[in-house]
């Protein structure tokens, strides 16, 4: 394709000059010299204007006077935390009474069956639906009350949100369960939470809770409220344990028939207790208020106001688990401004099918999925051609990026990555990716790529969720953006690894509405975690940037000292690691009367054979895994990476042990969070371990 017929396919304005001089060049490749210089010119003749940032981006935090050093967002007037966005939305039921109207009444929760288009529920269907469970509740005698506790054992999908309003409405507190958890985690949360009634979204998952109770590990559970359909026999084994089986229609119908006026909650009271999977012990039920999830929310709006108008026609996707306080978070944004949530068919396989059909404006992510899209991407620019294409493009609007202009629309885009965008829809100008560390790299170039507004956040369970944000029109990487409006975050010293706060390094606190307040029935434990003056401490080791963006650079919680004393940060070190090509997952370990690190480590099934060519070596996945010089060859690069990224001496692997199959949740080695479960993976690989201990000489 020559130039100028570059420009007609693209209806691009008529640049004769450019068009008469690129006729003069050599245009025998696929788009020729010339089509380049003249795409370029029209690029930088026809590049958009910048988004206005809402503050000066050299300086996006500034200091708290008398705080000993505490920063905030500068989108603040004032030293004092932002707690309510809009005046009228103080609780999550009033989160719901705004978005019915302002959606005027409009699509609410959608979901499909496979091969289907998406069917919704409106704003008031949904009200009337939460207002007859929660009627159904009351009538069956559960409390109006903070202290009324109800479980929800469930994949997201609509009657999720409609119990939870239920529940919101009628000043009740749920308590989400998820099945990664395990059997114990989950008799533990029930038993915690003195959890009487719990709905279930299939049959399977009421057996797991009956057999609690059979086994007499769950005495106070008697009511199963399911949402799918089920047999008789599951009724019978209810009945012989002493637990009501009922289908939520029923509930429904009882609702119906004794209906309730609402009793809202107060701001204070609690909303949420979500119980975080824990990389060691049982699970910590963190208690979350009406105000912490709203705090957030309205955070999140004034800090996004400037650049991102959210209305009734917006459409998010929910697949990332309702149980977790990342997608509750969304969804209060979702709810408050009237837009749409639609669900996936709960099969992770099928999410490409549903975002084609639902063309999601909205789009949350974490870093796994962003890693799975780059690797795909590059994986298919399969020659020297389409990946220098694809570089070349990506370089082009990567600059853009530094001029803080975001669009889906330049010649790149219907050049190289129209296809990428309509693979998810077609229509997402928002994404949101947290939970997990992002590489610098994956983000930037699918901030390019996407050409949508993408902002990384930081936080966790006790702060609902974030406590840091991109700022818009920062679209660098590197860093989890500026202290959100409703919180202060300082840093604080942590001496035994050399970071300090007058060096602007050290662990990361965080005060203001959306802290937590504390964790159930467990004051130990809410102890470690907030201080006397309510800070909240992360356990993430953080640094300030010149700009008064946050980089989290560090790990706190699994650090270890080896023999001579050295202390180490594990976690720091597995993520250097994972730069190395052929390496998918990595559990770096060490002991106090051990003096070097060894490692385990699973190679990336996909470039593990074409990276093992390069060098020599031949065999199926299997075979280059028992192979020593692979393992050799392996353990080189990730030395070099080590050592090109800083690491000391003493924080390098000497030796490592490969592992063909992937740490996941469902072999017990990895949280629901995705987070390594390090006492599982010693115990696990404890022959290995013993084998690289006593053979290393160092």
């Amino acid at each position: 394709m020559q130039a100028h017929e570059l420009f007609q396919y693209f209806r691009l304005p008529e640049l004769v000059d450019i068009r008469q001089y690129v006729r003069t060049l050599p245009t025998n490749t696929l788009m020729g010299f010339g089509a380049f210089a003249a795409l370029t010119t029209f690029w930088y003749a026809t590049r958009p204007k910048a988004l206005k940032p809402p503050c000066d981006l050299s300086m996006q935090s500034v200091e708290v006077a008398g705080s000993n050093g505490a920063r905030r967002s500068t989108l603040l007037d004032s030293d004092e935390p932002l707690v309510y966005f809009y005046d009228d939305v103080r609780t999550l039921y009033d989160v719901f009474q705004r978005g019915i109207q302002v959606s005027n009444n409009g699509p609410c929760l959608g979901s499909r069956k496979p091969d289907q288009p998406y069917e919704w529920l409106s704003y008031k269907q949904v009200e009337e639906l939460s207002e007859y469970i929660g009627s159904a509740l009351l009538q069956k005698g559960f409390k109006a009350s903070q202290d009324q506790f109800i479980g929800i054992f469930s994949q997201n999908r609509p009657e999720w949100v409609i119990i939870e309003q239920a529940c919101f409405a009628y000043s009740m507190v749920i308590v989400p369960l998820y099945d990664t958890l395990g059997a114990d985690a989950i008799t533990y949360i029930v038993n915690k939470a003195e959890l009487s009634l719990i709905f279930a979204d299939k049959p399977e998952k009421a057996k797991i809770l009956l057999e609690g109770v059979e086994n007499k590990l769950t005495s106070g559970l008697k009511v199963i409220v399911l949402m799918d359909t089920y047999g008789s026999d599951l009724v019978e084994q209810g009945k012989k344990c002493g637990v009501e089986i009922i289908s939520m229609k029923a509930l429904e119908g009882l609702g119906r028939a004794n209906r309730k006026k609402p009793k809202p909650p107060a701001p204070d009271d609690l909303a949420i207790i979500c119980f975080t999977s824990g990389t060691t012990g049982n699970p910590k039920g963190a208690m979350i208020t009406h105000q912490n999830v709203v705090s957030d929310c309205s955070a999140f709006v004034k800090a996004t106001e400037k650049a991102l108008v959210l209305n009734a026609s917006d459409i998010q996707i929910s697949f990332l688990p309702l149980a977790h306080m990342y997608e509750q978070l969304l969804q209060c944004v979702m709810l408050c401004h009237g837009a749409k949530i639609g669900f996936f068919q709960g099969d992770i396989r099928l999410l490409m099918d549903d975002l084609k059909v639902l063309q999601p404006t909205i789009f949350p992510v974490v870093p796994r999925l962003l890693n799975r899209m780059f690797d795909r991407i590059f994986g298919q620019a399969n020659t020297t051609l389409k990946r220098w294409l694809l570089d070349f493009a990506s370089k082009r609007k990567e600059a853009e990026l530094r001029s803080g202009i975001i669009r889906n629309n330049s010649v790149w885009d219907k050049l190289i990555f129209h296809k990428i965008q309509s693979s998810l829809g077609g229509k997402v100008r928002l994404m949101v990716t947290g939970a997990a560390p992002v590489s610098a790299t994956v983000l930037t170039f699918l901030r390019a790529a996407l050409g949508c507004q993408f902002y990384e956040g930081y936080g966790q369970t006790e702060c609902t969720a974030g406590c840091s944000l991109s700022v818009p029109g920062d679209w660098t990487a590197g860093h989890v953006g500026a202290p959100m409006p409703c919180n202060f975050i300082k840093l604080v010293d942590v001496e035994e690894m050399n970071y300090m706060a007058a060096k602007g390094e050290g662990e990361v606190c965080v005060k203001g509405p959306n802290v937590f307040k504390g964790y159930l029935k467990d004051p130990a434990k809410t102890a470690e975690a907030l201080d006397k003056d309510g800070w909240l401490h992360t356990g993430d080791i953080g640094k300030w940037l010149p700009n008064g963006t946050l980089k989290i650079i560090d790990r706190k919680k699994h650090i270890f000292k080896l023999a001579q004393g050295e202390y180490i940060a594990p976690e720091k070190i597995e993520n250097i690691y994972l730069r190395s090509e052929p390496v998918a997952q990595v559990f770096v370990h060490g002991e106090s009367l051990q003096a070097f690190l060894i490692a385990i480590v699973v190679p990336d099934a996909e470039t593990l054979p074409s990276w093992a060519r390069k060098r020599g070596f031949e065999g199926s996945f299997d075979e280059l895994c028992r192979n020593k010089d692979v393992k050799k060859a392996i353990l080189e690069d990730m030395v070099r990476i080590g050592k090109d990224s800083g690491l000391k001496p003493f924080e390098q692997v000497k030796g490592i042990a490969l592992h063909p199959e992937l740490f996941s949740i469902d072999n017990g080695l990895l949280t629901p969070t995705m987070k390594a479960k390090r006492p599982e993976l010693r115990n696990y690989f404890r022959s290995q371990i013993d084998e690289l201990y006593s053979t290393i000489k160092v």
